[in-house]
């Protein structure tokens, strides 16, 4: 029995006996009758199911074996993009801001993105890297080629490349890039300098275990 229904019975029998018990009853004879069973409230309507919701999509469509290889053709759509600096120690956290910024320029503008957020490493060393940080939009307004003096528009990488996944913490990242560079080696295949990450699920925590991560390597 539900808290509710017991509630229900325990007041409306304390609300019988007050009655059985007045004075204005006993003079009167007055009967209190019948005992009537409380009435069951119906049952709240359920909440309408939220509008189903599509991520927004990556740069290719996944293969149907998310951990296989597999070549494809990046296609270049128009983005918002920001560019940077960053040790490795604070990559993740500064990544994070960059797209902030992004998103909130966007928004400001009245544009809404069109894809999942990306990082393309222009250069890296052992200390530090430089990024262009991404995020794609349906199109980009014409004669404006900025939203600030931070975010400018251009586009994605586009051509060959071949697609790797990562699955787990981004402090673990570093695992997947050397079996990036031995299967390179294997297959005596050249990519160029800049690698992009496509976040195929939000860059929040570094040790985030259900991150995923889209590596493209651009063949030359």
């Amino acid at each position: 029995m539900s808290m509710k229904r017991t509630l229900a019975s325990l007041a409306l029998g304390c609300v019988l006996t007050a009655l059985a018990l007045s004075p204005g009853a006993a003079q009167t004879g007055v009967s209190p009758g019948p005992a009537q069973s409380a009435p069951v409230p119906d049952p709240p309507a359920a909440a309408p199911a939220p509008p189903p919701t599509t991520g927004r999509p990556t740069l290719v469509p996944a293969p149907a074996d998310a951990a296989e290889v597999a070549e494809v053709t990046l296609p270049g759509k128009p983005a918002a993009i920001v560019s940077g600096t960053s040790t490795w120690e604070e990559g993740v956290e500064n990544l994070k801001k960059a797209f902030g910024r992004l998103n909130e320029e966007l928004t400001r503008a009245g544009m809404q993105a069109a894809g999942r957020p990306l990082t393309v490493f222009t250069q890296t060393d052992d200390m530090s890297f430089r990024y262009d940080a991404m995020v794609p939009v349906a199109a980009a307004p014409e004669g404006r080629p900025s939203l600030s003096p931070e975010v400018r528009f251009g586009r994605t990488p586009a051509g060959k490349a071949l697609r790797f996944e990562h699955k787990g913490p981004y402090d673990g990242i570093d695992t997947t890039y050397e079996t990036i560079t031995a299967y390179l080696d294997l297959k005596g295949l050249t990519a160029e300098d800049a690698f992009v990450e496509e976040y195929a699920t939000d860059l929040v925590d570094p040790s985030d275990p259900a991150l995923e991560v889209n590596i493209y390597a651009l063949l030359r």
